[in-house]
C-alpha cells in the first residue's frame, strides 16, 4: 500500500506516524468507551497509556496505526500489534502475527466504508511484511465487516 490513498469522496487514508498517536490513542479512548461503558478516570488513564505504548511502540516497529482523514480531520483508524507467538501448527520459524486493535469510526461517518478501509490497509501492509496470520477481538457490530476478509470466530477464553 502507498503511505496514503484518497477516495473520490474525500476520505484519506494513510499510515499513522508519530505526531498521531494522540489521535491513535484517542481512538482508542473512544472504542472501549463504546464497547465497555467504562468511567471516565478509567478511559483518561487508558488514552494516557496507550498514548506512551504508541509512542515507544511505534519506533520499535510493533505497532502501526492507518488514519482515514476527511477534510483534514481524523474520522476513523485502527491499529495492528506484532508480536511473536510460541511455535504452532503452521507458524513454526518465528512469524510474526498481527493483533489489529483500537478501530474506531467516528459515529458520523459510519456506515461508509471507513472500517474497511483500514482493514484493506492493515492486511496489505501485513502482507508485504510477510505477517500471515492475524488475529483481533471483535464487537458484535464489526463481526460482519470482519468476516467478509475471511476471518473466523474462534476458541479463546480469558483468564483475568
Amino acid at each position: 500500500m502507498t503511505q496514503s490513498s484518497t477516495r473520490e469522496d474525500g476520505y484519506t487514508v494513510r499510515k499513522a506516524t508519530l505526531a498521531d498517536v494522540a489521535v491513535v490513542a484517542r481512538h482508542r479512548r473512544l472504542m472501549f468507551g463504546a464497547t465497555q461503558h467504562l468511567p471516565e478516570g478509567e478511559l483518561d488513564q487508558l488514552e494516557v497509556a496507550s498514548r506512551g505504548y504508541a509512542e515507544r511502540a511505534m519506533p520499535a516497529g510493533t505497532f502501526h496505526a492507518w488514519i482515514v482523514e476527511h477534510g483534514g480531520v481524523a474520522v476513523a483508524g485502527g491499529g495492528l500489534q506484532i508480536r511473536t507467538l510460541m511455535p504452532r501448527p503452521g507458524y513454526v520459524n518465528g512469524e510474526p502475527e498481527g493483533l489489529i486493535v483500537s478501530m474506531w469510526t467516528e459515529p458520523a461517518h459510519r456506515r461508509r466504508g471507513l472500517g474497511r478501509l483500514v482493514v484493506e490497509a492493515i492486511l496489505a501492509w501485513g502482507r508485504e511484511h510477510g505477517i500471515t496470520r492475524h488475529t483481533l477481538h471483535a464487537s458484535e457490530a464489526g463481526r460482519p465487516l470482519y468476516a467478509l476478509y475471511g476471518f473466523e470466530q474462534t476458541n479463546e477464553m480469558r483468564l483475568e
